[in-house]
């Protein structure tokens, strides 16, 4: 597959259940700086670093599952972003200045193989989880 640049990438589009709308604008909107689009009294839209993010109000959690990887319980279903390094440091201390509880605290994974990668794991006001990456080499996003 030929690789693709960032401005050639599609968008993605995904919804989240919530159990807090109130507690969604908090986090998504004043901690993670995203802009808020549409709304009503069920659901909100966010810009997530260009990508359209819903958060839908669905109070209930289904059972957690973790698989393990590089020594730590991956919590899945999870999603998030692949950022630069310096914007995971920044957001990793916004979290930690927030008080903001890891799953699996900012650390290098994979150091000196294939894929190395600064990553963090952490749960929004919902329960749902989300990972933050970034990769020194790029193109290391997808190496096997």
């Amino acid at each position: 597959m030929e690789r693709q640049t960032m401005a050639e990438i599609p968008r993605f589009h995904l919804a989240v259940p919530v159990d807090d709308l109130d507690a969604a604008r908090r986090f998504y909107g004043e901690l993670m700086g995203c802009a808020q689009g549409r709304s009503s009294d069920r659901w909100i839209d966010w810009n997530l670093h260009g990508h359209q993010f819903v958060t839908h109000l669905a109070p209930g959690r289904s059972e957690r599952v973790h698989n393990p990887v590089d020594g730590h319980d991956v919590p899945v279903p999870h999603f998030g972003l692949i950022l630069t390094i310096p914007e995971f440091h920044k957001l990793a201390d916004r979290f930690r200045e927030a008080g903001t509880a890891f799953v699996i605290e900012p650390y290098l994974r994979f150091e000196g193989l294939p894929g190395e990668q600064w990553t963090m794991f952490l749960l929004d006001p919902a329960g749902n989880a989300m990972e933050f990456k970034a990769f020194a080499d790029d193109a290391q996003v997808f190496a096997v």
